[in-house]
């Protein structure tokens, strides 16, 4: 009996699509998914390290978006 490594146990690591497929007013990302259109269609082929950190990504950009931006100083 051999015993598996984390290496060489598969991972299924989930898509983050949540079905609102559509690009912010910039056309940066998706407002469902927060992935660009080039992280979308690369998915698939994505190792899954790289899905991994694409998903840190998302975390990141869901923390900045939730985060109001300063309000500018008033002179009164």
């Amino acid at each position: 009996m051999t015993r598996s490594t984390p290496s060489d146990t598969a991972v299924h690591v989930p898509s983050p699509c949540v079905g609102v497929c559509r690009m912010d007013e910039a056309d940066r990302w998706c407002v469902g998914c927060l992935r660009s259109r080039e992280e979308i269609g690369l998915w698939s082929q994505m190792t899954d390290r790289d899905k991994l950190a694409l998903w840190a990504d998302i975390t990141h950009h869901r923390t900045v978006l939730a985060t109001p931006a300063a309000a500018p100083e008033s002179d009164a």
